[in-house]
C-alpha cells in the first residue's frame, strides 16, 4: 500500500527522500532516504556476508543474540510505542500492545528454533532398511521482508523474528507510512551488534520494494494488499524468488444463540473497530442467529455509540493511517445503503477528512462491497441468519480466507463449526485469540495469500529441508544397478506383492 507523498529533495527530476506524515494533522514527522536498485543491492550484498556469520552462530547462538535483541526492545517498549503512535495515529495503549505482542513472538522464536529445525533421524523403512535416514532445516540466506502500515511492528516482526531465529539476515522495507518504526528496530539491533549487519532497513516506496524482490533475495515476506500482492509475484517470477503473502480478510464472527451475548457484542466492538478497523483479520462481517439478533444488535449499538475515535491517547481509536482508504470506506457504505442496507450507527455522514466514526450496517446484501471486499475501516455487517449452517455458507461466502470468530456456549459446537470454514485461523469465544499464542501458525487461503508466519511452521516458512541419507550396511538386494539379478528382482516383486499387494 503506498501513499501521495511529496517528495521533499530531488536529483533532477528523480525524488530522493520522502517525508512520513502524523495522520492526524498531515505534518511532517521526518523525511527518509528512497534507496535506489543500486542502495537495495548493496543492503543484500552486505546481508550475504553476514548471513554466513550469522549461520556459523548455531542455534544457540542465534538464541542468545535474539534474546538480547528482545531485552533491548521490551526495555524501551514505551519509546517504539511513540513512534508506532505518531506514524499510524493509534493511541499510545494500543501502540504498547502491539510492541508487547511482538515481543512475545520474538522470544518464542529464539527459544523454539534448535527443537523444531535441529536434524532428527527420520524412519527409512523396510525396502531402505540399510539406509540411515536424517531431516534437519537449514536457513535461506537473505530473506527480504516487505512490511505493512497498520500493525508495524507486530506484523512485519512475525516475519523476522521468525527467518532470524531460523538462520536467516534480513533486509527490511518498511511502509513508506511507518518508516520511523523500522529503523528504530535496526537502530536497536545495532545497538547489541554494529558490526554484524544482519538485520537491515532500506526505506523508499514502491519502487524500493521491487528492487528487493528483484535483488536475489532467498525469498520475500509481504504483507498488503492482494491487487500488490500480485505485483510483487510477478516481480519474484522473473527469479523464481519464493514468496510467502499476506494479504488480508474479511473475516467474519458467526453468533449461536447460547452465545453469551455481552462477551460476544465485547469482543465484537474490539474486533471491528479497534484500529480504526485497520486489521487485516479484524471483524468486518457478523452472523446472528435470528432468536438473538435483536438483543445482540441492541447491546452492540449501546456499545460502539460510546466509543469516541479521535488523535489523542485517550480516543478509543485513532484516523485512518492511509488517507486514501478513507474513500474504499466511503464507498462502502455508499453500496450498502443503495442496495437496501440500513445504518443503525452512523453513514455516509461518519467519514471524515481523517477520521472515521464507528458506522454499523444491518441487512446488507451479500453482494455488496461492504460484505465481500475488504473495507479495512470502522465499519462492521451484522446479518441476521435462520440458523448456524446460514451462517458458516455465508462467512464462506467470500474469497477471502484469513481468520473468523465464533461464539456459543458450547465447546464442541464451537469446535465443529470451525472446521466447517474455510479460513486458516478460527477462535471460539474471543477474537483473534490466535494472533497472541506465539506457537500457532498465522496464515490464510484465498485473497487472504499463503504460506505462514508464527509458530513452527513459521519457523520453517524461513528454511529449507535438507535430506541426508549414510548406508548403515550392503543392500540385501542389489537393486541400484545397471546390471540386476534375476533372483534381486523375484525376490524384489514378492515383496511388494506381500507389503502391499494383499
Amino acid at each position: 500500500m503506498t501513499q501521495e507523498l511529496t517528495p521533499t529533495e530531488t536529483v533532477g527530476d528523480t525524488a530522493t527522500t520522502f517525508a512520513s506524515l502524523d495522520p492526524r494533522n498531515g505534518n511532517v514527522l521526518a523525511e527518509y532516504p528512497i534507496a535506489t536498485t543500486a542502495d537495495v543491492a548493496a543492503a543484500v550484498e552486505r546481508a550475504r556476508t553476514a548471513a554466513r556469520w550469522w549461520d556459523a552462530q548455531g542455534f544457540r547462538g542465534r538464541r542468545d543474540w535474539l534474546l538480547e535483541f528482545k531485552k533491548a526492545i521490551a526495555a524501551d517498549a514505551d519509546s517504539l510505542a511513540s513512534v508506532v503512535s505518531a506514524e499510524t495515529g493509534k493511541p499510545h495503549g494500543d501502540a504498547f500492545l502491539e510492541v508487547m505482542l511482538a515481543i512475545e513472538h520474538l522470544d518464542w522464536a529464539a527459544k523454539n528454533a534448535k527443537k523444531v529445525l535441529k536434524a532428527r533421524k527420520v524412519p527409512s523403512g523396510l525396502a531402505s532398511m540399510n539406509q540411515s535416514a536424517t531431516l534437519e532445516y537449514k536457513g535461506l540466506g537473505v530473506v527480504g521482508v516487505i512490511g505493512p502500515w497498520n500493525y508495524p511492528v507486530y506484523t512485519p516482526m512475525g516475519s523476522i523474528s521468525y527467518a532470524l531465529a531460523a538462520g536467516n539476515a534480513i533486509v527490511f522495507k518498511p511502509s513508506e507510512l511507518t518508516a520511523g518504526v523500522g529503523k528504530w528496530l535496526e537502530a536497536k539491533w545495532n545497538s547489541i551488534a554494529p558490526t554484524q549487519p544482519v538485520f537491515q532497513v532500506i526505506t523508499g516506496l514502491g519502487e524500493t520494494g521491487a528492487a528487493l524482490a528483484r535483488s536475489g533475495v532467498d525469498k520475500i515476506a509481504f504483507t498488503g494488499s492482494g491487487p500488490t500482492a500480485r505485483k510483487v509475484m510477478a516481480v519474484c517470477a522473473e527469479s523464481l524468488t519464493p514468496l510467502v503473502a499476506e494479504c488480508g480478510g474479511k473475516d467474519a464472527m458467526i453468533v449461536a444463540a447460547d452465545a453469551d451475548l455481552d462477551k460476544a457484542v465485547q469482543f465484537a466492538a474490539f474486533g471491528a473497530f479497534g484500529n480504526a478497523g485497520q486489521t487485516c483479520a479484524g471483524v468486518e462481517r457478523i452472523y446472528v442467529v435470528e432468536s438473538v439478533y435483536q438483543q445482540f444488535l441492541d447491546k452492540l449499538v449501546e456499545t460502539v455509540k460510546r466509543a469516541v475515535p479521535g488523535g489523542s491517547d485517550d480516543s478509543t481509536y485513532g484516523p485512518m493511517t492511509l488517507p486514501r482508504q478513507i474513500d474504499v470506506v466511503r464507498s462502502h457504505i455508499e453500496d450498502a445503503l443503495a442496495k437496501g442496507g440500513t445504518a443503525v450507527v452512523g453513514g455516509t455522514e461518519s467519514v471524515h477528512e481523517r477520521i472515521v466514526d464507528p458506522v454499523i450496517l444491518t441487512n446488507v446484501p451479500e453482494t455488496s462491497s461492504a460484505v465481500c471486499e475488504e473495507t479495512f475501516g470502522p465499519t462492521v455487517v451484522v446479518n441476521k441468519v435462520r440458523d448456524l449452517d446460514e451462517a458458516v455458507e455465508r462467512a464462506n461466502g467470500t474469497s477471502y480466507g484469513l481468520g473468523a470468530s465464533i461464539f456459543t456456549k458450547s465447546k464442541s459446537r464451537g469446535r465443529a463449526l470451525a472446521e466447517r470454514l474455510n479460513n486458516g485461523m478460527v477462535s471460539v469465544n474471543s477474537v483473534l485469540g490466535f494472533a497472541g499464542i506465539p506457537s500457532l501458525p498465522f496464515g490464510g487461503l484465498g485473497e487472504s495469500g499463503f504460506g505462514r508466519i508464527h509458530g513452527a511452521d513459521g519457523l520453517r516458512e524461513f528454511s529449507r529441508p535438507k535430506a541426508v541419507t549414510v548406508e548403515k550396511f550392503k543392500a540385501p538386494l542389489n537393486l541400484m544397478s545397471l546390471e540386476r539379478s534375476e533372483r534381486d528382482m523375484r525376490i524384489s516383486a514378492a515383496m511388494l506383492k506381500f507389503m502391499h499387494g494383499r
